[in-house]
């Protein structure tokens, strides 16, 4: 099927929180429940008023989304084998053993056994009810959502968050950097090697059912039509004959950071021995952003970036191209871990003779770009929300991440970018802003940071506290909403 023959995506489908991050619905709480009452809960997920993506005109006052763990669904009644369908990662769980918390950073002050909720089996909810509402209207949509679910879940906890600021508790503007997913679906659903960075991300990257960057389809539960006899969910594009649950679903990463603002702040200012300028320019160094504007400090890129639209170039349209050795934006500032902006391979010419030499693996650095993996297999879609604030209140970020692949974005990105301490061939650092300064199992350090100088040795700090701490965390299958009509109807063993 060529992209002209694709058939348009359905945002009815949708949970609009794939689509949109709900800013102009500033006052949100995410509910998580435990189910005590199966047929209860399958009635209520069949009739609860989710909020599609759908674009529409006044934009909604309120929106509920639904996410399912996997001892959700189990507890559904799901069958067993259709659970196993899902992904290994969403199975085991965000704490399913010493492996997974190493690679994580769910160590020492961040181990699950000190969590407030997820932390152990028992503690992992088994829904996830996010409701948002403009200034003024929360209480009442909450009371609302509260009093249809009740007959068949227990509310373990309600994460209230902040009123939506355009900063993070440290003070830096947030939500800057993005991928465009690609809605219209002008990328070719084929495995091309990419000679530069892009910004706009296959949406199989985020939605189940549809090719991802590797033109392939991510392995999902797909059903013999006899298991859907009401014909409730789309068939699968690439076997049409099958039922397919996953299709217009994604999974969601949900984890609670506690933020030590005070500390942060402490620090840097020792370090920078009351000169307010250092101050402020030590803590830009470890986030990669000026605190006023947010502009990258690798300063705006030259020439278009495609999936960056005009109005957020100053901002984001940039890559690290011009800054290799980390001269202005340091190699393991938090904003360049996150999104290294490079492509499959070494920047050139885009002519076939070029690209064929870049291929054979020459060129003026042929080896630094090995470095860091390729930028485009490992996007997430970002829906935190900021919590507390108050005088004497714990601050924080609800951290929320959506991806097809959990074990090939969020515990990629988590692992091997922000928690790795050899990120870019540096050593001895993780994050400066998320890294838990523990040593690696074979005594490593990882509580530096260096700031590279043109002229000499690099700057480096040492004894980095930790500034942020892990309080909660599982993982969720968001699904389509036909597909969470289809569980509401699973009949119990």
């Amino acid at each position: 099927m060529s992209m002209h023959d694709t058939p348009p995506v359905d945002f009815e489908d949708i949970q609009g929180l794939v689509r949109y991050g709900y800013k102009r619905l500033t006052q949100a709480c995410f509910l998580l429940l435990r189910i005590r009452d199966a047929a209860a809960a399958r009635a209520w997920l069949g009739t609860a008023q989710v909020t599609p993506a759908v674009e529409r005109r006044p934009p909604p006052r309120t929106a509920l989304q639904i996410a399912i763990s996997a001892p959700g669904l189990n507890k559904l009644g799901v069958a067993r084998d259709i659970v196993e369908a899902f992904s290994a990662e969403f199975l085991a769980g965000m704490t399913s053993d010493a492996s997974r918390a190493r690679r994580l950073g769910d160590l020492g002050a961040n181990d699950p056994a000190g969590w407030k909720w997820g932390g152990a089996p028992h503690d992992v909810p088994h829904v996830l009810a996010m409701v948002y509402a403009v200034p003024g209207e929360l209480d009442a949509w909450l009371a609302t959502v509260r009093a249809q679910c009740a007959a068949g879940f227990e509310e373990t906890d309600a994460l209230f968050t902040a009123n939506l600021r355009e900063t993070e508790p440290f003070g830096f503007i947030d939500g800057i950097s993005q991928p465009r997913v690609d809605w219209e679906r002008r990328r070719a659903a084929r495995d091309e090697e990419q000679f530069n960075f892009t910004n706009r991300s296959c949406l199989g990257e985020y939605l189940l059912g549809y090719p991802n960057e590797y033109g392939a389809y991510t392995d999902r539960p797909l059903l013999e039509p006899q298991r859907d006899p009401g014909a409730l969910l789309p068939r699968a594009a690439e076997a049409p004959g099958m039922a397919d649950l996953g299709r217009n679903g994604s999974y969601l990463v949900m984890r609670q950071l506690r933020q030590d603002v005070g500390g942060f702040w402490q620090f840097i200012d020792r370090q920078a021995g009351g000169d307010p300028m250092l101050r402020r320019r030590l803590a830009e160094a470890m986030v990669g952003r000026k605190m006023e504007g947010g502009e990258a400090l690798v300063g705006p890129g030259r020439g278009r970036i495609e999936g960056i639209e005009k109005d957020e170039r100053r901002r984001n349209g940039f890559t690290y191209r011009s800054d290799p050795d980390g001269l202005r934006c340091p190699l393991g500032a938090h904003i360049r871990r996150a999104n290294p902006r490079n492509a499959d391979l070494p920047a050139g010419w885009a002519n076939p003779l070029s690209r064929l030499w870049r291929r054979l693996g020459f060129g003026a650095d042929p080896l630094r770009p090995d470095l860091v993996a390729s930028t485009r297999f490992h996007r997430l879609l970002r829906r935190g929300r900021e919590y507390g604030g108050a005088p004497g209140e714990e601050t924080g970020l609800h951290f929320i991440c959506l991806g097809a692949n959990i074990g090939r974005q969020f515990e990629f990105v988590q692992n091997a970018w922000l928690m790795g301490t050899r990120f870019d061939g540096l050593s001895s650092e993780a994050d400066p802003l998320l890294g838990h300064r523990l040593p690696d199992p074979d005594g490593s350090l990882t509580d530096g940071f260096s700031m590279p100088v043109g002229t000499g040795p690099d700057r480096r700090i040492s004894g980095l506290p930790q500034f942020v701490t892990v309080q909660g965390g599982a993982y969720f299958f968001l699904p389509g909403i036909s597909a969470l009509r289809y569980l509401s109807k699973v009949q119990a063993p």
